[in-house]
């Protein structure tokens, strides 16, 4: 399956009158894109950067709100949400601490709810691209090993399905761009590698409409309780 990131939440998830949290929100994009569909939304991020261009860009989204906190502590109270999201963070978390924020996402979850994880995988283009700046091979793996162990002990598995997301960036400078907001530590080493970017850049993109394309395979796994 090829197609949009997020053609699997749209397709698994019914968020309309849910409370839902979105765990490493970023900047929000995805936290707007929920509360359109009619979901009350909280996304939450370690980030204050992200946050203030997430609040300075939601004020399109009342049913939304934003706060600061880590994945392996939540700041809620038990059964506050239908829908924990984990999209693309998970690897994100320290890897001693993945274990726990699972184990978080379940105590915040409703007896009904389910959580939602989104997990790019150490393959495709996208990766062979971003791998020059930071290599993570080793992170991707943790996560899914994590996710692998819930399921095993404490969470029951609904749903595990594998796409490939395919994203389009207009140049060289709109993929700097997104990989610094995501994490803009990276910025240094962008400076550094640039010329062996650029190159991977063109090696590896393909060319379309606008710009070009990168490939990046992924797992979604979805959990009750």
């Amino acid at each position: 399956m090829h197609g949009g990131p997020t053609e699997l939440i749209d397709e698994l998830l019914d968020v309309r009158g849910r409370d839902v949290l979105d765990v490493g929100c970023g900047e929000g994009w995805l936290v707007r894109r929920l509360a359109a569909a009619g979901a009350r939304v909280v996304g939450l991020d370690p980030l204050a950067v992200a946050l203030e261009r997430a609040r300075r860009d939601g004020t399109s989204a009342p049913s939304a709100r934003y706060v600061d906190g880590t994945a392996q502590a939540l700041a809620f109270p038990a059964a506050s949400f239908d829908v924990v999201v984990f999209f693309n963070s998970l690897h994100h978390v320290p890897t001693e601490s993945m274990d726990a924020a699972l184990t978080e996402a379940g105590r915040v979850l409703r007896p009904s709810g389910v959580l939602y994880v989104q997990e790019p995988l150490a393959e495709g283009s996208f990766f062979e691209l971003m791998r020059v700046v930071e290599d993570e091979t080793r992170v991707r793996a943790a996560a899914h090993e994590a996710l692998s162990r819930a399921a095993q002990e404490r969470l029951v598995e609904l749903a595990c399905r594998e796409a490939v997301a395919t994203t389009r960036l207009a140049d060289f400078d709109a993929f700097r761009a997104l990989m610094i907001s995501v994490e803009p530590a990276r910025a240094a080493a962008f400076d550094e590698q640039e010329v062996a970017l650029r190159a991977a850049f063109e090696r590896l993109g393909r060319p379309a409409e606008g710009g070009y394309e990168f490939d990046q395979p992924f797992r979604v796994n979805l959990f009750g309780l």
